[in-house]
């Protein structure tokens, strides 16, 4: 049995994607360094080509701060299909605008910014419903027209069935439709916080934005990485009078229950469906999913994964199914590429459960978190556990993928030290 994925993949027969005005060639006289992907579990600091405007619409920023996300580790280990060797990883950053494109209206040099990871154009139909995520402008991958139908926007540092665009754990990064895809930050806002609005701090959001929590639910929420901690504090922000944490990473278990004071499961040491059936017996309000697409907890979905059968396990989307209560919601926000087995399609359908999921329009969330964070109720700050030099990056994500770090703040090596800076691997 072959999934969708792998059929598409066959169909390009391998094609590289074409350079791009998002994707151009590498400028070889300016120079600069960055963490190159070279193979799987082979992650480098090397030195590469700077940037340069290619559209009037593009700003060049210098990167200030960069982190990692859980989604980087599918591609170290090439979970996600059409990495390439060279590509520049980092979709999380910030930093000072220094190059300004004829076209660019709203920004300047000097201009201290946080960055959309989705690149949107602004234009199409779907950016004019602030669908950022959805934009049909930016990415050219045939691959994922295959396999999903439409394009997704393009994004930053990813492999290139998301359009393969340099990526910010770098010196400088190439920002295309800046006026669309940056955001000014407020002198306020220090980077241990305005480094996350890229991604997990809207992304947060958005999971308890899909899962429609309101004031009075019970809410389950399964992974406790950054994005789950965050948005089991969005969800208390709603008013939810209940939320249940699920891992299995005992600081993280620990961090939910000393910083956000939410009931948690541990998996490995109970069942999540007897002990949510036993709290909730009519079933919770709602379900989060902050996971992802590997985590196999069944021996059947362990084997079909590693023979081919299936791209991503259904296990703990059965278990969110299983245990919300008729006419709930189920929210994915981690990340899922291909296709499942044995997915429980009646129970969601007899249920009357609303599923929702699906990448971050970033840009349309920032006026809300922006409001909270000013007002001093949201706070992300507690989740930064290290600070390193960006050349640390290969040693920081093997102790990422070992969940000892739950969020890194990157310095480039150059502003180590410097005012803005921060020493190395501080933790």
């Amino acid at each position: 049995m072959q999934n969708a994925m792998m059929n598409a993949m066959a169909k390009v027969k391998g094609e590289r994607e074409v350079a791009t005005p998002l994707n151009p060639p590498g400028h070889p006289i300016n120079r600069m360094n960055a963490i190159v992907w070279r193979g799987v579990d082979d992650i480098r600091y090397e030195e590469v080509a700077k940037p340069i405007i290619v559209d009037q619409r593009d700003v060049i920023v210098q990167v200030t701060a960069s982190s990692i996300c859980g989604s980087d580790l599918h591609l170290v280990s090439a979970k996600v299909p059409t990495m390439q060797s060279g590509d520049i990883l980092g979709h999380e950053f910030m930093g000072i605008i220094t190059e300004v494109g004829g076209d660019v209206h709203e920004f300047k040099k000097g201009d201290r910014v946080s960055v959309a990871a989705h690149i949107a154009c602004g234009t199409c139909a779907f950016c004019k419903r602030q669908e950022y995520s959805a934009c049909q402008a930016t990415n050219p991958s045939n691959l994922q027209k295959e396999n999903y139908g439409h394009n997704t926007a393009a994004l930053f540092g990813f492999a290139h069935i998301t359009g393969g665009v340099p990526g910010g754990d770098a010196d400088f990064v190439r920002v295309p439709f800046a006026d669309v895809n940056c955001l000014k930050l407020p002198d306020s806002i220090p980077d241990e916080t305005a480094l996350f609005l890229g991604d997990i701090i809207p992304t947060s959001y958005f999971g308890a934005e899909m899962g429609e929590v309101k004031e009075g639910d019970t809410v389950a929420i399964w992974g406790l990485g950054p994005v789950g901690l965050l948005c089991a504090r969005w969800c208390q922000i709603r008013g939810a009078s209940r939320v249940i944490g699920i891992d299995s990473n005992k600081e993280r278990l620990d961090l939910a229950k000393q910083h956000l004071n939410i009931e948690t499961i541990n998996y490995k040491e109970q069942k999540t469906t007897e002990v949510l059936k036993t709290l909730f017996p009519t079933g919770i309000d709602v379900a989060i999913e902050c996971a992802g697409f590997e985590y196999a907890t069944s021996l059947l979905h362990k084997f079909e994964m590693a023979v081919g059968m299936e791209t991503d396990t259904a296990d703990l989307l059965t278990e969110m199914i299983t245990c919300v209560r008729p006419f709930g919601h189920v929210s994915i926000i981690g990340v899922y590429v291909g296709t499942c087995n044995h997915f429980p399609i009646g129970a969601l359908m007899e249920k009357g459960i609303t599923m929702r999921g699906g990448p971050t329009p970033m840009r349309k969330f920032w006026p809300a978190v922006l409001k909270h964070i000013q007002s001093g109720e949201f706070d992300p700050r507690f989740l930064l556990t290290t600070r390193a030099a960006l050349s640390e990056t290969p040693k920081i994500l093997k102790e990422f993928k070992d969940r000892h770090i739950v969020k890194v703040l990157l310095r480039p090596d150059a502003l180590v030290g410097t005012a803005g800076g921060a020493p190395t691997s501080s933790r």
